[in-house]
């Protein structure tokens, strides 16, 4: 809802009596560390939280345009090059694990610092979320085996390419993403050290306006290697595996299929 501020603000509150405790907190200290992020892309302007609230500023929204989407490619660079202490890293003043996934039914992530990238991936997230799959019924017993294989490749580390932990929103599906006066700004964080591919990857993967202008602009800024589109279907496994939890569908299918070409 929205709410005037003394000021004569118009603020959005942001709230939920039943989302866990911390979680505004949660996001309160992603979104600062995002925004932390010298020239990196902007995030609404947080006012105040408590155990049910977040108080953002209000923004406006109009139609992306080409130029829109390039400039915040460029600006989205620059938030993962400001980097992370490690993969698996929490936002600055977060301890703990943290949150995500719709505010009705949040799922906990895993924020534990890991040397390299494949044992972060694999670990705390394609075997937490695997592990929950099979909990409810998702995957067949052939499914959960492909899984494993690919899990297993990537914490040995078969994937990983050498690049250093990036500040990630850690959320980025084109929801995520409000197209304002002042171009494309980050919302509702899921934010710590990741793979820049895994928030490129997630753009990708429900859609995005201006796509291919966003990562132009992005590798105008920070490029990447050669391979790298190989492994997009990778950074969107674990999305596909936390959708299926969720909302079962056709999401589990979707992430079986994307994992044979990584097995």
């Amino acid at each position: 809802m929205s709410v005037p501020s003394g000021a004569g603000r118009a603020l959005f509150r942001k709230g939920s009596a039943t989302a866990p405790a911390g979680y505004f907190e949660w996001e309160a200290a992603g979104l600062a560390w995002l925004g932390a992020a010298p020239g990196g892309a902007p995030v609404p302007e947080v006012f105040g939280h408590g155990r049910d609230y977040l108080d953002l500023e209000r923004l406006t929204f109009v139609n992306p345009t080409p130029e829109a989407a390039e400039a915040f490619g460029a600006a989205l660079a620059r938030t993962h090059d400001a980097g992370a202490p490690a993969y698996g890293a929490a936002p600055e003043g977060w301890q703990g694990d943290g949150f995500l996934g719709p505010a009705t039914e949040l799922l906990p992530l895993q924020l534990r610092p890991a040397g390299f990238w494949g044992e972060f991936y694999a670990e705390q997230r394609l075997l937490p979320m695997l592990a929950m799959g099979v909990d409810k019924g998702v995957y067949r017993h052939s499914e959960t085996a492909i899984l494993e294989t690919v899990a297993r490749r990537v914490a040995e580390g078969r994937f990983d390419d050498g690049a250093t932990p990036a500040r990630i929103h850690g959320d980025l599906w084109a929801g995520n993403l409000l197209w304002t006066p002042r171009g494309g700004v980050l919302i509702d964080p899921a934010a710590h050290g990741g793979h820049r591919e895994t928030d490129l990857a997630m753009l990708a993967l429900f859609g995005c306006p201006h796509l291919d202008f966003v990562i132009s602009g992005y590798l105008g800024q920070h490029r990447l290697d050669a391979e790298w589109r190989q492994r997009v279907g990778l950074h969107q496994l674990h999305p596909l595996m936390v959708h299926a939890v969720l909302f079962g569908g056709d999401y589990g299918h979707r992430a079986v299929t994307l994992a044979k070409h990584y097995r």
